[in-house]
């Protein structure tokens, strides 16, 4: 995020637009942030054309909300902030239930220029596939936050025109039994509430899993 959007994306949460559509004047805002009214303007304005936040303005003034990019961007300082002041635990642990992808997980770990890393950084040749969990909804903030913890990194790379982007890995022991990693792949199209794991074998059949079976799933954050 452009570092001169984050005081008024701040204050703007602050005024409660994290939750709901608020009202905000300019020359309050202005005031606020020690700025003119136009700069106060201009930067409604970018944040809106940015994605950060909706805005309609109208004869009372700008009717605003933050969108969900404005709160991640929020909360991806907040995770920053928790990582500088809080000790991280050494150890997280998942639970989930198994659910069908659509594929992805093969696609990427298909692709040689991934595969060769796994095999350095993390010990074993995965199988091309990914076991996706569904976490239940209390466990997404959990999830979130993983994203912002040291981890291994597998560094994306370009072949035949098209960009592969970084893949952030957990090493991590699925139902106490067999090693693999917890992946965080940057393109994913999945939600905060799905987990996908990677391992040597094909999780599937080695533990006997079928859609909607129960997974416990412990990662390793590195140090």
């Amino acid at each position: 995020m452009n570092p001169r959007f984050w005081d008024v994306l701040l204050k703007l949460a602050e005024l409660g637009a994290l939750h709901a559509r608020i009202l905000v004047s300019t020359i309050a805002l202005s005031a606020d942030l020690g700025v003119s009214q136009q700069t106060a303007s201009r930067r409604l304005i970018e944040l809106d054309a940015a994605g950060y936040i909706e805005r309609q303005a109208s004869f009372q003034g700008n009717h605003v909300t933050l969108t969900e990019r404005g709160r991640k961007a929020l909360e991806d300082t907040y995770q920053t902030l928790r990582g500088v002041f809080e000790e991280r635990p050494h150890t997280l642990t998942f639970e989930g239930t198994v659910v069908t992808g659509m594929g992805e997980g093969a696609y990427y770990m298909r692709r040689k220029g991934y595969r060769e890393q796994f095999l350095q950084k993390l010990g074993f040749n995965p199988f091309p596939g990914t076991l996706n969990l569904r976490l239940a909804p209390a466990q997404a903030g959990v999830r979130r936050e993983l994203e912002t913890y040291p981890a291994i990194t597998i560094k994306g790379f370009t072949r035949e025109q098209r960009s592969f982007g970084d893949v952030k890995c957990f090493p991590a022991i699925i139902n106490d039994r067999i090693d693999g990693a917890v992946t965080l792949i940057n393109r994913t199209h999945h939600s905060d509430l799905v987990l996908e794991v990677i391992a040597p074998v094909h999780l599937r059949s080695e533990l006997g899993l079928s859609e909607g079976s129960h997974v416990k799933v412990t990662l390793k954050i590195p140090r």
